[in-house]
C-alpha cells in the first residue's frame, strides 16, 4: 500500500486534517481518516460500510462494475477450469500455488485429520432431531475450543498452522455429523483414502448397512462450489471473523461466529432462499406475476439470486456455475429437473425486462448453486451448511492474515447517536 496524495478538511474555525490517501496494487485508493476524529472531532458516517475499507488484504480482489474476481491474483475462472479445491485452500492459506509435492503434502494433512473426538461427536445427541444444521456447526465449531486449547496461542505461527489444518479437515466431519443427527442414522466416519468433496459425500450419504459409492460427477460439481465459494474479501462473515479474532478470542470462537453471520437469508442463506422461492412461483407460466410483484415496491416478493451488493454488472461465479448446472444434470440424468427448467426460464425471461436490465440485476452465484446442491441429493437445511464448508477456508485465511499484522488492533466501529441528551432519574411513584 502506497500514499500518494493528501486531502486537507478544514473545521472553519482555524483547525484542520491531512488525510493521506492510500492506494492499493488495484482497485479504489482509500483516504486514511485515522486522524479525523483527533484532528476535527467528527466521525465519518457510512450504514453497512459501503464505502469504508475497514482493513488492509492481500487475499481477495473484486472489481464488481467489471465482474472480476481474484484469488491472490489468480482469476476465478482460470482456478474453476484447472484447479482443485485443496489447490485453491493451499493458495489462500499462504498466497502462492502449491508444487504437486507441497500440495500432497497439504491434502494430505487435511485428510488424515478429518476425525473428531468422540465426545465431540456424542454432543450431537444434545440437539433436538429438528434443530437447523447451522446451529449444530455453530455449536459444536465453538465448543472445539474445549478439546483443543493446548494449541490456541494465536501469537505462535505454529499453533495457528495447526489451527488452520485441523478446522479445514474437520469441518465437513461436522457437518456430515450434524447432516445424520437430523435423519436419526449412524454418523459415518471419514475415510482417509477419498478426497475432500469425496469424503463430503461419502460422510453425506453413506449408511452402514450397504457400501456406498461416491459418484465423480457429484463429486466435482461438489468440488467446483467449494472453489467458488471458498473466499469473497470482506464479506459479512468474513469481516465478524475478523471483528471477533481481533479481541484475542480464540480462533473456533472466531469461526464460529462467522457461522453465525452466514446463516443469514441475505448472505449464505441466499442459496436455500432460491429454492424456496422457485417453490413458491410454482410453474411457468407464474413468472410474470412473480416478476410484476417484485417490481411493485408494496409487494413482499422479493426476486432472490439476482443482483449482489458488489457486482455491479454480473458475477462472475455465476457464469462458471450456469455451465456447470447443465452439465451436471445432464450425467447425473437429471437435466429434466422442474426447478431448473423454471430458473433458466425465469432468468431468460428477466433479463429481457427493461426493469432488470436498468438495474443491471443479473443472476448470482447463488440463483444456481442451490439448483445443483439439489441435484446432488443434498437437502436445503444443508445448503448454507456447503457454503460454510467451503468458505472456512477464506475465514482461517483472513484470520491468520489479521493476527500475524503487527499493526492488528480490536475492531471498534463508532456511531451517530441519535438518542435522548442527558436527563434526570425520575423515582417510579414519580413518574
Amino acid at each position: 500500500m502506497t500514499e500518494n496524495k493528501t486531502f486537507e478538511l478544514s473545521n472553519g474555525r482555524g483547525g484542520g486534517s491531512q488525510l493521506p490517501v492510500r492506494s492499493g496494487t488495484m482497485g479504489p485508493a482509500a483516504i486514511d481518516i485515522a486522524g479525523l476524529h483527533k484532528d476535527l472531532e467528527v466521525f465519518t458516517y457510512d450504514p453497512g460500510f459501503g464505502a469504508t475499507a475497514a482493513t488492509e488484504s492481500r487475499i481477495t480482489y473484486i472489481d464488481g462494475d467489471a465482474g472480476v474476481l481474484l484469488y491472490r491474483g489468480y482469476p476465478i475462472e482460470q482456478l474453476a477450469q484447472k484447479s482443485s479445491f485443496m489447490e485453491v485452500a493451499y493458495l489462500l492459506l499462504l498466497g502462492e500455488l502449491p508444487s504437486q509435492k507441497q500440495l500432497e503434502e497439504f491434502s494430505g494433512n487435511i485428510r488424515y485429520h478429518t476425525m473428531i473426538n468422540e465426545s465431540l461427536l456424542r454432543f450431537f445427541n444434545a440437539f433436538n432431531h429438528n434443530a437447523h444444521p447451522m446451529a449444530m456447526v455453530s455449536g459444536v465449531v465453538a465448543s472445539m475450543a474445549a478439546f483443543y486449547h493446548e494449541t490456541m496461542d494465536i501469537h505462535n505461527p505454529r499453533h495457528r498452522e495447526i489451527f488452520s489444518h485441523r478446522i479445514i479437515a474437520k469441518i465437513p466431519t461436522i457437518a456430515a455429523a450434524a447432516h445424520k443427527h437430523s435423519l436419526g442414522q449412524p454418523f459415518i466416519y471419514p475415510l482417509n483414502k477419498l478426497g475432500y468433496a469425496e469424503n463430503v459425500l461419502n460422510m453425506l450419504f453413506a449408511v452402514p448397512c450397504e457400501e456406498y459409492q461416491v459418484d465423480p460427477i457429484a463429486a466435482k460439481a461438489l468440488d467446483l462450489l467449494f472453489v467458488l465459494h471458498a473466499d469473497h474479501e470482506q464479506n459479512a462473515s468474513t469481516s465478524t471473523v475478523r471483528l471477533a479474532g481481533s479481541t484475542g478470542a480464540n480462533p473456533y470462537a472466531a469461526i464460529s461466529a462467522g457461522v453465525s453471520a452466514l446463516w443469514g437469508p441475505a448472505h449464505g442463506g441466499a442459496n436455500e432462499a432460491v429454492l424456496a422461492m422457485l417453490e413458491q412461483i410454482g410453474t411457468v407460466e407464474n413468472i410474470p406475476q412473480y416478476l410484476a410483484m417484485a417490481k411493485d415496491k408494496s409487494s413482499h416478493f422479493r426476486l432472490m439470486g439476482f443482483g449482489h451488493r458488489v457486482y455491479k454488472n454480473f458475477d462472475p461465479r455465476a457464469t462458471i456455475i450456469r455451465e456447470m448446472c447443465h452439465k451436471v444434470l445432464a450425467q447425473l440424468g437429471r437435466s429434466d429437473n422442474p426447478l431448473l427448467e423454471l430458473a433458466l426460464r425465469l432468468e431468460e425471461i428477466a433479463l429481457k425486462d427493461e426493469y432488470f436490465i436498468a438495474r443491471k440485476l443479473y443472476p448470482n452465484v447463488d440463483f444456481y448453486s442451490g439448483v445443483i446442491y439439489s441435484a446432488i441429493g443434498i437437502p436445503r437445511s444443508m445448503f448454507t451448511v456447503m457454503f460454510a464448508i467451503a468458505r472456512t477456508v477464506g475465514w482461517v485465511a483472513h484470520w491468520q492474515e489479521m493476527i500475524s499484522d503487527p499493526a492488528m488492533r480490536i475492531g471498534r466501529p463508532r456511531q451517530l447517536y441519535t438518542g435522548a441528551t442527558k436527563r434526570e432519574y425520575i423515582q417510579v411513584d414519580m413518574r
